[in-house]
């Protein structure tokens, strides 16, 4: 990647000057007169010097005497510019042509990766905020498969504590109705037609006979619900490879152990009936609790032991998306692992904001047949996986989503959706029409492009796997999300400026076509990323 060898060069001027730790940076610019890339590398090292930046800027030109990859040139106050050769861009592609999908994917060692995501317990339908979630953790998932990771997509989900309880009382009062037996659901019930719905599966499994205190009603009603959601997820394509439930770790003393741990180091007392998590001895400004005084444990204590489970399996990373939540109690847990000694440095956590559904920019409540929330199943009923994918990540992770109903019901190209869809099927028409036209094609000479918009969209292409790495970093799939969408932009320019298929000039427009196979390439490659699909046509 350029900016590599841009970075080599300067650390090769810095090795020669032998200046050591210095805090520079190099930017890919916009505005032109500005070359393709910039540094700040002069005007740090003149403040620590107090020398000229611009001396320091006409030394760092002088260093550069291999101009066969790009030249370099100055501006006030001294910044260090360079303008890469169209020939380094014109090999960039040839590579995408040559490796096609593989172009920028990184080789080498294989790591494993775990990416635990929704994790919503079973007492009723997926609600659109645990779809943007579910699809944040799949695409992350993608993501990180691209940069050779072997990942394990994880659903973790509470089935021992007082929730699951309630939803069994609250089923067997939709049962006990159906029945004519008198019970009084609790103040806090589960309330939905879900739950009518599996009332009814229970009479016609179980008959009459089955009494509030019967585990069946709890087994049976929560396998409903998490085979619900299961379908659900199916819809959008999001797959689990590992589910995990959080009885399994009192079942093995996993819990316990934790409890005891903490105790024998002094971080946990008891007060009030309750059990206390003693994070100001680590630094904070409040002690948190692990058991109330009820007896029930809080969500940090089962997501301790939990953590400490996945770090034993061994995972070079461990992602956990979460919900903003969670915002407040997953440092906690962090805390206590480093605290037992178990490494975190591995640990990466995604928070993400809240959805609104909005139509007419007003908030929509769709249905509320199935729950007193909208469900994903709604959504999924009006819209196709592949809109609803998109609408999801096309916001940043951190950034509020509002759910645009009338944009994602709209099936032109001003839904982003279809504007990368169109551009990937209109590519494919071309090459269908270039083969079909063009006689006697010769070899491609690819430096033939050099219009403005030819190398724009050139050097667009070559950004991908730079861009790719970027969003490895941050697991922002809004990143690529932006970047096909100015690439999809780049070629809508280029296509409507020239003609890509000329019977009297048939060298350009092979090689014009083999610049649209390139782009198609990476629209491609970034749909599939994203597990959108590439249309051959629409």
């Amino acid at each position: 990647m350029i900016e590599k060898k841009i970075e080599r060069f300067l650390s090769s001027y810095l090795e020669k000057k032998k200046i050591k730790n210095t805090n520079w940076s190099i930017t890919k610019n916009v505005k032109k007169g500005f070359g393709d890339y910039s540094s700040n590398i002069a005007l740090v090292l003149g403040k620590i010097s107090k020398t000229s930046p611009i001396n320091i800027a006409n030394e760092v030109l002088d260093h550069n005497k291999d101009k066969t990859l790009f030249s370099v040139f100055i501006t006030e106050p001294g910044f260090v510019n360079f303008n890469v050769e169209l020939d380094y861009y014109i090999n960039n592609l040839s590579d995408i042509l040559k490796n096609q999908k593989k172009f920028g994917k990184p080789t080498g060692k294989t790591q494993s990766a775990n990416v635990e995501f929704v994790s919503c317990n079973p007492t009723g339908p997926l609600t659109i905020g645990h779809g943007r979630q579910a699809i944040l953790g799949d695409v992350i998932s993608n993501i990180l498969s691209w940069h050779n990771y072997k990942v394990t997509r994880e659903y973790y989900y509470n089935d021992a504590g007082n929730q699951m309880q309630i939803l069994a009382e609250s089923c067997y009062a939709k049962y006990a109705k159906k029945i004519g037996k008198e019970f009084e659901a609790p103040d806090n019930a589960y309330i939905g037609e879900y739950l009518d719905e599996i009332a009814d599966k229970i009479l016609k499994k179980f008959g009459k006979e089955l009494n509030q205190k019967d585990e069946q009603f709890r087994i049976f009603t929560e396998q409903q619900i998490f085979d619900n959601i299961q379908s659900t997820l199916n819809n959008l394509n999001v797959v689990f490879d590992v589910f995990s439930k959080e009885k399994s770790f009192y079942d093995d003393g996993s819990i316990n152990q934790v409890l005891e741990k903490l105790s024998k180091l002094s971080l946990s007392y008891e007060k009030d009936g309750a059990t206390w998590f003693k994070t100001t001895k680590l630094g904070k400004k409040e002690d948190k609790v692990l058991v109330k005084s009820s007896g029930e444990p809080t969500y940090r204590l089962p997501d301790i032991a939990y953590h400490i489970d996945k770090v034993e399996r061994g995972f070079d990373l461990i992602v956990d998306v979460f919900g903003a939540d969670h915002i407040d109690s997953y440092p906690d847990v962090l805390l206590a692992l480093d605290a037992l000694g178990t490494p975190t440095n591995h640990i990466k956590v995604v928070i993400h904001q809240f959805v609104t559904l909005k139509k007419d920019n007003q908030i929509v409540k769709m249905s509320t047949r199935k729950a007193n929330f909208v469900t994903l199943d709604e959504l999924i009923e009006k819209l196709n996986s592949d809109v609803i994918r998109y609408f999801f990540i096309m916001r940043g992770t951190n950034t509020h989503l509002d759910f645009d109903l009338d944009l994602a019901m709209d099936e032109s190209e001003k839904n982003p959706v279809y504007y990368l869809q169109y551009a990937h099927a209109r590519i494919s028409n071309l090459i269908k029409r270039f083969n079909k036209e063009i006689k006697g094609k010769n070899k491609t000479n690819l430096s033939l492009l050099k219009e403005d918009d030819e190398i724009a969209l050139i050097k667009k292409l070559s950004d991908f796997p730079t861009k790719m790495n970027q969003i490895h970093e941050s697991l922002e799939p809004k990143q690529l999300a932006t970047y096909l969408e100015d690439l999809a932009a780049h070629y809508h320019k280029f296509y409507g400026n020239h003609k890509v298929i000329n019977q009297n000039n048939i060298d350009l427009s092979s090689a014009r076509i083999k610049l649209c196979e390139a782009t198609q390439i990476i629209l491609k490659t970034g749909l599939s990323i994203l597990g959108i699909q590439a249309p051959e046509k629409m």
